[in-house]
């Protein structure tokens, strides 16, 4: 491991290489565009003068100060405006703009299938465009036919009303195709007003104005000697793309400057849609409220001459920067680091960080309503410990494949370790107490188990054989009598009526164990260890700050079937990986078998607790807040056997996730600053460890959530925050299954069909851990569930449904994702992100239907 001084200058150079790589992102990222300069100005726009908390469905309408003040801010861009209404406050603003010297009016008048309102707004057209000079045309109408509230025939009546009543000329606003199919609506009309929007039909922005000549001219060709008005022309700054049509701020101008420097060489009448954004414009999706020149806050978005590029990106780019260098220093200071290992993490420390401060700003760069609100809010609360995680999975890839070999993993037969120090004639080798708890289990297998300890090769040790809450004497009696066949070092102890679970029977247990021992070990009832277990690792306590010795669990059946091939693969990846690396920062996770505890230090931090239903691993963090020690070996001395049934192996997986919560619950206080009872790198591995039972929780938790959304989508059109939402999930997944094969590559040596077991297997359990976190967070005190091992689930006769929840999740997560596919005919991209992350969510879902198949298939 290098000095102290190089792995600083590692980090600084790590840190800059990687600041260096997001500022080259964020340059390369920037865009900017040179459209053709609008020297004459604007020849019309649409004037709707509603501001953003204005919806003129709801009765909020514009004040006359507010009519005058827009007025006032457009006649510097346009000579003309067009209207579509003259009633909900909109009757005086003819009025306005000849006031203000805004002489070009094209009046209109709302027409749907409300009669009522139809005949009040040709009433009062009528009487403003005689009673106002600034008016120069009327516009009976805008997109009633192309709507079907009102047929051509219908319309053509209209025009020709209104056309008895007024001296301009009439017309009414329809799509270019409208146009082309009724040719009476066109006779009727003075002039042909006509939409052509290329975004609606899906032409990429670099076709849009040659689509709309090309249209313009087939209505020449349709109609020679008609004068043809394009009354409508635009492009959205942001909202979904339709085909190949992609929206954006700079595709925006340069789509209308190059459009509106065409329609004046060519000497063409037209107005754009429209002067300001209208956000209650939610009917027309997600792009509704972006067409204008200028935004809601009446900042227009981009200048009619000389170049034009994306705004607000530098200080994001200065925000992600400082993030991104704070999560490089905090990931990387727990302990030296090599510099590959620096650099990987900084990067990708960087990319959240750039990524984070995205997300975060999305509400400033976009119209927000209570739904929008709401999805983003979940979303950006979900992807902060998201983001924690996932750079916590990266940071351990990089610190594995990249960083340095372990410093303290004990490995027997090497010079310094417990095996070594076991060889050596002066080692104290302590008295040790095995303490082996059992609930009803077979006989049978609780006798292998002795026999193995008896066969232990060490000078001084005694046995408790702890049945607890067992009063079948068919299960308790072969083992009291094989214990005296073993001899004196080994004692039964019955308790046929304990409180307090496994817990409750060893603290009565230790009034049985022998006062001069110093070591306290714990296996399960299952438990076949191996000769040199105690040999090996108890001289690591010639240490006095060591208080725990652990070991990892391993399964002498894992070859009986495909599912505890999966189960068994999927354990080792935790004592392989995770507690190598946590053993790092001395924050290792005990669990209950094949762990040495220091008996004065167990009895110093109090003993067994049962408050909670992990007793093991809280005895751990205790021992840890206490100050003291612990070591941990990769080297297997001891075999179980697997769970029986898949079933089995969610209620254990339940009781450890369910036990976690109850651990943050009474521990949570020692992981704040300032608290000095963990050093920093045990508090960020114990946090990090947490998060990982939350993160299933709250996988679930968003499953559900974006599968309630969909019908929002579908139905309302609504924006998915796809940086909040959708993004950060697919990069997770990436990110995990890439933990999942390099780590296990690396460090099980696992083959690829076991890595794809072991990744199932993983998966299967989501919900399961999720209910156990939510069922930690309201519920207090349930019962210890015992995992059935050794063929104990064969006399359990009920049935019971082992997958039918995520079933109801799977099916619904994969209808929605082909739903929002199929339906998505304008091949929305953040659409297909959607879909592309509930079908990813439900994989975990899936896997569990999997691991049941797999079981039934094995029971077959």
């Amino acid at each position: 491991m290098p000095s102290r001084s190089v792995s600083v200058l590692f980090l600084i150079v790590a840190l800059s290489l990687g600041a260096a790589a997001q500022s080259g992102g964020w340059y390369w990222c920037h865009e900017a565009v040179a459209p053709p300069d609008v020297r004459l100005g604007v020849r019309s726009v649409s004037f709707s003068p509603f501001t953003r908390d204005q919806n003129p469905t709801t009765g909020s309408l514009p004040s006359i100060d507010s009519i005058t003040r827009d007025i006032e801010m457009i006649k510097h861009v346009t000579g003309g405006i067009r209207t579509y209404a003259v009633t909900a406050g909109l009757d005086k603003v003819a009025e306005v703009a000849f006031q203000h010297r805004l002489f070009r009016v094209a009046l209109g008048a709302w027409i749907d299938k409300d009669e009522q309102r139809n005949h009040t707004e040709l009433e009062s057209v009528i009487q403003l465009a005689n009673s106002n000079k600034s008016v120069t045309s009327v516009l009976v109408g805008n997109e009633a036919v192309l709507r079907g509230d009102k047929t051509a025939a219908e319309m053509a009546d209209l025009i020709r009303r209104v056309k008895r009543y007024v001296h301009q000329p009439v017309s009414t606003g329809e799509v270019w195709h409208v146009w082309i199919k009724n040719p009476d609506l066109a006779k009727a009309a003075d002039y042909l007003a006509v939409h052509i929007l290329p975004y609606w039909e899906g032409v990429p922005a670099d076709k849009a104005v040659e689509y709309t000549f090309m249209r313009y001219d087939e209505l020449r060709q349709a109609y020679p000697g008609k004068k043809i008005v394009i009354a409508e022309f635009g492009w959205p700054s942001a909202g979904y793309n339709r085909n190949a049509a992609e929206t954006g701020p700079l595709i925006q101008a340069q789509v209308v400057r190059t459009f509106i420097a065409e329609a004046n060489r060519r000497r063409i009448d037209y107005n754009l849609v429209e002067a300001f954004d209208q956000p209650w414009k939610t009917a027309e999706g997600s792009v509704g409220a972006y067409w204008g020149l200028f935004d809601a806050d009446r900042k227009i978005k981009f200048d009619l001459a000389g170049p034009v590029e994306e705004s607000g990106d530098w200080a994001k780019a200065e925000a992600a920067l400082v993030l991104g260098t704070l999560i490089g220093l905090v990931g990387l200071a727990r302990r030296r680091a090599s510099f590959g290992h620096a650099l990987a993490f900084t990067l990708a420390a960087n990319a959240f960080a750039a990524g984070l401060v995205v997300a975060a700003v999305w509400p400033l760069e976009n119209y927000m309503n209570s739904g929008t609100w709401l999805m983003w809010s979940v979303g950006l609360v979900a992807l902060l410990p998201l983001t924690m995680i996932t750079l916590a999975k990266v940071h351990e890839v990089a610190e594995v494949i990249l960083g340095h070999r372990p410093q303290r993993l004990l490995v027997p037969g090497t010079n310094g370790t417990a095996a070594a120090l076991a060889s050596s004639s002066t080692t104290h080798l302590p008295k040790v107490s095995i303490q082996i708890p059992a609930y009803r289990e077979r006989p049978e297998m609780l006798i292998t188990t002795l026999d193995a300890v008896a066969a232990l090769d060490y000078p001084d040790f005694e046995a408790l054989v702890i049945i607890n809450n067992t009063p079948e004497e068919s299960y308790w009696r072969p083992i009291e009598a094989h214990c005296q066949k073993l001899g004196e070092r080994f004692k039964f102890v019955f308790l046929p009526k304990v409180s307090g679970f496994k817990a409750g029977a060893l603290n009565l247990a230790m009034t049985q164990v022998d006062p001069a021992a110093e070591i306290l070990a714990l296996i399960d009832a299952d438990y076949v260890v191996a000769p040199n277990w105690l040999k090996d690792l108890v001289p690591a306590f010639a240490n006095p700050k060591v208080a725990l010795v652990q070991a990892p669990q391993d399964h002498r059946d894992g070859g009986d079937s495909l599912l505890k091939r999966m189960m068994n693969w999927e354990y080792a990846g935790f004592f392989d990986i995770g507690m190598i690396q946590r053993n790092e920062d001395d924050a290792i996770v005990a669990h209950g078998t094949m762990l040495l505890v220091r008996r004065s230090a167990f009895e110093q931090v109090g003993g067994w607790q049962t408050d909670t239903i992990v007793e093991d691993t809280e005895l751990g963090l205790r021992l840890y807040e206490a100050g003291y020690s612990a070591q941990y070996t990769n080297t297997r001395y001891g075999w179980g056997v697997l769970p029986d049934t898949f079933k089995a192996f969610k209620t254990q997986r339940h009781r450890w996730a369910y036990g976690a919560v109850q651990i943050i619950k009474k521990h949570w206080r020692h992981m704040l600053p300032g608290q000095s009872t963990l050093t920093t790198a045990q508090k960020f591995q114990f946090t990090t460890g947490w998060f990982y039972w939350l993160s299933d929780a709250l996988g679930a938790l968003i499953a559900v959530l974006n599968l309630l959304w969909v019908p929002v989508i579908l139905w309302v059109g609504v924006t998915v925050p796809t940086v909040a939402m959708t993004v950060p999930i697919l990069t997770a997944f990436v990110v995990n299954i890439a933990h999942c094969v390099l780590l296990y590559r690396a460090r099980v040596h696992a083959r690829w069909g076991d890595i794809a077991a072991a990744a199932v297997a993983a998966m299967s359990l989501q919900l399961t851990v999720a209910q156990a976190v939510f069922d930690g967070l309201i519920k207090d005190g349930l019962p210890f569930m015992r995992t059935e091992k050794g063929g104990n689930s064969a006399k359990r006769k009920k049935v019971e449904p082992v997958v039918l929840w995520e079933t109801l999740l799977a099916l619904p997560l994969l209808a929605a994702a082909y739903t929002l596919w199929w339906t998505n005919g304008d091949q929305v991209v953040e659409i297909n992100f959607f879909a592309a992350t509930l079908a990813i969510q439900a994989i975990p879902f899936l896997a569990a239907l999997v691991m049941r198949a797999v079981e039934k298939v094995g029971e077959s």
